[in-house]
């Protein structure tokens, strides 16, 4: 059985910038899998997931930003900079960090090779404030509980995607 915890953000995480910022939230989840995982083999299992899929569809009639498998994996590899209802906003070798195109949410992906040849998972998101009042959304608070749940789903099937 996957173990998906809830962790603070790492040191040197592209979306820490933003957990200090007045208003904003940033979260991370976190697992660890048996053998080497790379950045793009992660990304890709996360955005080819079956519960994610689901997502794609709903983007695809709601913001009219369709996505596929091939996208997916251009995104994870570094040959995109969009994905679906995402533009990439930073990326190095072991992180990616997407921003959606309203702004109001970013999605966050991290491998760290471990001793002894395991791999630690992390994703996370940031929500940020209304520009106009400085704070989250009313609707963000009630919809985290889900959030949480929906978050270590998505880790748990991007995990089983990779077959760890």
């Amino acid at each position: 059985m996957t173990l998906i915890i809830k962790t603070t953000l790492p040191s040197g995480a592209l979306h820490a910038k933003y957990s200090d910022l007045p208003g904003h939230h940033a979260d991370c989840y976190e697992t660890e899998v048996e053998g080497p995982v790379t950045l793009p083999q992660f990304v890709e299992a996360f955005y080819t997931g079956s519960l994610f899929k689901c997502e794609r569809v709903i983007l695809k009639y709601t913001v009219k930003r369709p996505s596929t498998d091939a996208d997916a994996r251009a995104i994870a590899l570094g040959t995109a900079t969009n994905f679906a209802a995402w533009d990439m906003e930073e990326r190095n070798d072991t992180q990616l960090l997407m921003n959606d195109m309203t702004g109001a949410t970013k999605s966050w992906f991290m491998v760290e090779p471990l001793a002894g040849g395991s791999t630690r998972l992390r994703f996370g998101s940031v929500v940020t404030p209304n520009p106009d009042t400085g704070q989250l959304p009313r609707l963000v608070k009630p919809l985290m509980r889900f959030h949480d749940l929906y978050s270590k789903l998505l880790l748990k099937g991007a995990v089983r995607r990779l077959g760890k």
